[in-house]
């Protein structure tokens, strides 16, 4: 089965900060565990989840995981791309769309939070 990672961010009006996901997804493409790595944004800036999700549909993928590049689970994530997924999937019934939990309490997230305190001793 064709599996799909579709990244989703807030968006900004600042292309600097809409590049950082644009850098994890080109991160990801070259590890090579998803036969496709697609950007989207919630709002401010291109391509919207809508049309990343149907893009991804267009390139063959049967299954996608919508992955919330967020850092907590808010109204965004509980509400507004719970009801994106559910639009894709019915706008789009032969594809799996999985909703996957935002980045959040990930223990990962807290050795990053360490490295980035412990940089700012450095200067």
């Amino acid at each position: 089965m064709k599996t799909a990672l579709l990244l989703m961010a807030h968006g900004s009006r600042e292309p600097e900060a809409n590049a950082d996901l644009h850098h994890v997804a080109a991160m990801l493409r070259q590890r090579g565990a998803y036969p496709l790595v697609e950007v989207s944004f919630l709002e401010l800036a291109d391509p919207a989840i809508p049309q990343a999700g149907a893009h991804c549909v267009q390139q063959g993928a049967q299954r996608v995981i919508m992955l919330p590049y967020f850092l907590s689970a808010g109204v965004h994530v509980r509400r507004d791309l719970k009801g994106l997924r559910e639009e894709l999937a019915a706008r789009f019934p032969h594809v799996d769309f999985r909703l996957a939990e935002p980045l959040g309490r990930h223990p990962l997230l807290v050795e990053i939070v360490e490295t980035r305190a412990s940089a700012a001793l450095s200067f």
